[in-house]
C-alpha cells in the first residue's frame, strides 16, 4: 500500500514520467509516459539496422552539443544604456580559455559530414542514383530548415525595429542568428564537391593553409588571405572523414598519430608561434583562430579527429544500449533545428527576462568574473527548456513530409521511423531488412 501511494504522488510531479532511467525504479513502470518512452526506445532499437555504425552518429552528437553549450558558455548579451551587446568572458577571464578547447566542435562535424558523405555517394553510385539527384536531395534536407530561420527573423527584424528597438540591439541579435550560417555554406560546397574529394588526400589541403598562414603572418601579406582558409581549413577534416568512409582508417595508429601529431604541433604553434590560445573568436583580439580558421585551429581540429577515431570502440559499445543509443538518435534526428535555433532561445530568454526583470547576472551583465559564470550555468535548463520550444515549433521544417510505411503495423519508409499512420520522428535509418542504401545526414 505504501509503494502504491508513493507511486501515485510520483505520476503527479510534471515531465518525471518521461525520464527513461526511472523505469527500473520498483512501481513507477505503471506510469503511462514512461510505457510510451520504453517503447519509443524498443523502437528506435528496432529500426537501426545491425551494421549502421552508431559511433558515427555518437560522434555527431557530440559535435552538436559541443557547438551549443560553446556559444551559450562564451557568448553574452551585455544590457547597456539600452541596448544589448555581445561580448565573451573569455576576455575579461582568459583563466577560461580551455573552454573552448572542449567545446570547440567544428572539426568533428565535417569529420562526420566527409565519412558520410563518401558512403553516401557511394551507395547511391551502386544504385544507379546520379550526382545531381544525390546532390540535390542533400541540398533539399540542408537548407529547408534554413528558411524557416530566415524568415521568422525577417518578421522579427521588421516587428523590433518598429517598436523602437535599437540598431546596435538588432545589429547584435542578427549577428548572433545568421553568423552559424557561414557554416553550412561551407559545408554545402564541400557536400558538392565530395567525389573530388574522396580522392583528395588530406595534406594537401593542410599545405594550403600552412603556406596562407605563412604568407600572412611570417611575411605580412594581407588578411584577405586568410579567407582562402575557410575552405581550405575545413577541407582537411572533411577529406579525413571520406577517407574513413571509404574504408581506408581501419587501424587505431592513424588515431594516436593524429592526436599526438595534433596535439604537439597545436601546442608549439600556440607557445612558440604566437597563434591565440583560445580556438574561438573573442571580441578584441587582434587574431582569431576560427575567423578565419588559422594552421593552429586546423591542428587542433586533427587532435579532436585522432581523438574521435580513437572512441569508435567504446563509443559503439556504450551506444548498444538501447536508452543511450535513443537518446543519440533523438539528438541526431534534430542536428539542424537545434543547430540553427540554439542562439535564438538564448536571446529570446534573454530579451523576455530582461523586460520581465531587469538586467540579472549571468544573463544580461558583463561576464568579467566567476560569478558570472556560475550564475550562466544556472540559465542553461532555462535555455534548453526555449529550444525544446523551438523544436517542437519547427522541427517539421527539417524532417520534411514523411511517406506512409507500406508494410504492416510500425516500419520505416524513405528513411524516417514512422508509426502506423502516423508521422515520421525523423530520419536516420534505411527500410528494415535492407543495407543502407544512403547515410543520412545534414
Amino acid at each position: 500500500m505504501r509503494d502504491r501511494d508513493r507511486t501515485r504522488r510520483l505520476a503527479r510531479i510534471p515531465g518525471l514520467a518521461r525520464i527513461p532511467g526511472l523505469a527500473r525504479i520498483p512501481g513507477l513502470t505503471r506510469i503511462p509516459g514512461l510505457t510510451r518512452v520504453r517503447a519509443l526506445v524498443r523502437r528506435i532499437d528496432a529500426a537501426t539496422p545491425p551494421d549502421r555504425d552508431r559511433a558515427v552518429d555518437g560522434l555527431r552528437a557530440v559535435a552538436i552539443l559541443g557547438v551549443v553549450l560553446g556559444h551559450w558558455l562564451v557568448t553574452a548579451l551585455v544590457a547597456d544604456t539600452g541596448t544589448l551587446r555581445a561580448a565573451s568572458p573569455l576576455r575579461y577571464q582568459p583563466e577560461l580559455t580551455p573552454v573552448s578547447w572542449v567545446f570547440q566542435t567544428l572539426a568533428l562535424f565535417f569529420l562526420v559530414g566527409g565519412q558520410m558523405g563518401a558512403k553516401s555517394y557511394g551507395c547511391a553510385q551502386a544504385r544507379g542514383i546520379g550526382y545531381r539527384q544525390w546532390l540535390r536531395a542533400r541540398m533539399v534536407r540542408l537548407f529547408r530548415p534554413v528558411a524557416a530561420v530566415l524568415t521568422v527573423w525577417a518578421v522579427a527584424a521588421g516587428v523590433m525595429l518598429g517598436s523602437g528597438v535599437s540598431l546596435l540591439t538588432l545589429h547584435t541579435l542578427l549577428k548572433l542568428v545568421l553568423s552559424p550560417l557561414w557554416f553550412l555554406l561551407v559545408y554545402a560546397a564541400l557536400t558538392a564537391a565530395t567525389p573530388l574529394v574522396a580522392r583528395l588526400h588530406p595534406l594537401w589541403p593542410l599545405a594550403v593553409v600552412l603556406h596562407v598562414d605563412l604568407v600572412r603572418f611570417g611575411f605580412g601579406g594581407p588578411d584577405w588571405l586568410g579567407w582562402v582558409n575557410l575552405a581550405a581549413g575545413w577541407l582537411v577534416p572533411y577529406c579525413l572523414g571520406a577517407v574513413w568512409g571509404q574504408g581506408r582508417l581501419r587501424g587505431r595508429m592513424a588515431g594516436w598519430v593524429l592526436l599526438i601529431g595534433g596535439t604537439v604541433v597545436t601546442a608549439g604553434l600556440v607557445l612558440v608561434g604566437g597563434y591565440p590560445a583560445a580556438m574561438v573568436g573573442v571580441p578584441g583580439a587582434p587574431v582569431s583562430n576560427l575567423n578565419p580558421p588559422t594552421l593552429a585551429a586546423v591542428t587542433f581540429g586533427l587532435a579532436q579527429c585522432g581523438a574521435a577515431l580513437l572512441l569508435r570502440g567504446p563509443l559503439r559499445r556504450a551506444l548498444a544500449r538501447p536508452v543511450l543509443w535513443a537518446a543519440v538518435a533523438l539528438v541526431n534526428l534534430s542536428a539542424m533545428t537545434v543547430f540553427l535555433w540554439h542562439q535564438t532561445a538564448m536571446m529570446a530568454v534573454s530579451e523576455t527576462v530582461l523586460g520581465m526583470a531587469g538586467p540579472l547576472p549571468g544573463l544580461h551583465t558583463v561576464p568579467d568574473g566567476p560569478g558570472w559564470v556560475l550564475a550562466r550555468l544556472l540559465w542553461l535548463p532555462v535555455f534548453a527548456g526555449a529550444l525544446l520550444v523551438c523544436r517542437a515549433a519547427f522541427h517539421t521544417y527539417e524532417t520534411g513530409r514523411p511517406r506512409r510505411s507500406g508494410g504492416r503495423g510500425g516500419g520505416l519508409a524513405d528513411g524516417r521511423v514512422v508509426r502506423r499512420g502516423g508521422r515520421g520522428a525523423g530520419e536516420g535509418w534505411p527500410p528494415r531488412g535492407a543495407r543502407q542504401a544512403e547515410e543520412r545526414s545534414v
